[in-house]
C-alpha cells in the first residue's frame, strides 16, 4: 500500500477532494481492494488524515474555475469527517459559484449519531448515494456496512436529503449486480424520490 498526501485528483473534467480513507463499509467492488489509486491519480491512501490548511492549500493549486464539479469523494467515506467536510464545502462556496457534489455511502447518521441531511443539503449542489443493491440481504452480502441497520439508514437519509428540496439526489448501483437487483434498486429509489443511476464498473 503506498501512500501519499493526494487531497485533490482530476477525473475527467471534474475535481475529485480526497479528505479521509475512514469508511463504515467494505464493498466487495470497492477500487481500492486492488489498487492504490483511481482513474491514474497518485495513491489515494492518506499519510494522514489532512487539516482544514492543508485542504485549502490543495485548492490553491487548481484553477477551480476549470472543473465542471467539485466532488467529495476519495478512498473513504468523506461524513466521517463531518465538520471538516462542510467546513471545505463551505469554504469553496464562499471563494466561488463552484457546483458541488458528495459521492456518499449514506450512512452519515449513523456514523455521527444524528440526523445530517440539512447540513449537507445546505452547502451541497447534489448528493449521489451508493445504493448498491435493491434488497436488504444483497445489500448486506455486497456492503458488508459495521451497522446492522445500515440499509434502512441509507434510505431514510436519502428521503431527509430529498425533503430538503434544494438538493439534486442521486442513488446509485453499479453494473454487476445483475438486471433483476437492478430493477429493485430502481424500485427503492423511485419510492425515496431520488434519481436512480446506473454506473459502470472501473476494475
Amino acid at each position: 500500500m503506498k501512500k501519499a498526501m493526494t487531497i485533490t485528483y482530476e477525473v475527467k473534467d471534474n475535481l475529485y477532494v480526497n479528505i479521509t480513507n475512514k469508511c463504515p463499509c467494505s464493498c466487495t467492488f470497492c477500487i481500492r481492494n486492488h489498487d492504490d489509486g483511481a482513474y491514474g491519480s497518485d495513491p489515494l491512501w492518506l499519510e494522514h488524515e489532512p487539516s482544514f490548511d492543508e485542504i485549502r492549500e490543495a485548492f490553491a493549486k487548481r484553477d477551480l474555475s476549470a472543473y465542471r464539479e467539485i466532488v467529495f469523494c476519495g478512498y473513504g467515506e468523506p461524513t466521517t469527517r463531518l465538520d471538516m467536510l462542510i467546513r471545505s464545502a463551505e469554504y469553496l462556496k464562499s471563494s466561488g459559484n463552484y457546483l458541488l457534489r458528495l459521492n456518499t455511502n449514506g450512512l452519515s447518521d449513523l456514523v455521527n449519531g444524528r440526523s445530517t441531511a440539512d447540513e449537507l443539503c445546505r452547502v451541497f449542489d447534489s448528493i449521489s448515494i451508493s445504493l448498491n443493491a435493491g434488497t436488504k440481504e444483497e445489500y448486506l452480502k455486497v456492503t458488508r456496512p459495521s451497522f446492522k441497520e445500515a440499509f434502512e439508514a441509507m434510505q431514510k437519509f436519502t428521503s431527509d436529503c430529498v425533503k430538503c428540496g434544494n438538493t439534486k439526489v442521486i442513488m446509485t448501483v453499479v453494473d454487476v449486480i445483475g438486471d433483476s437487483e437492478t430493477e429493485a434498486a430502481r424500485s427503492v429509489c423511485e419510492k425515496l424520490g431520488a434519481q436512480f443511476i446506473v454506473r459502470k464498473y472501473d476494475s
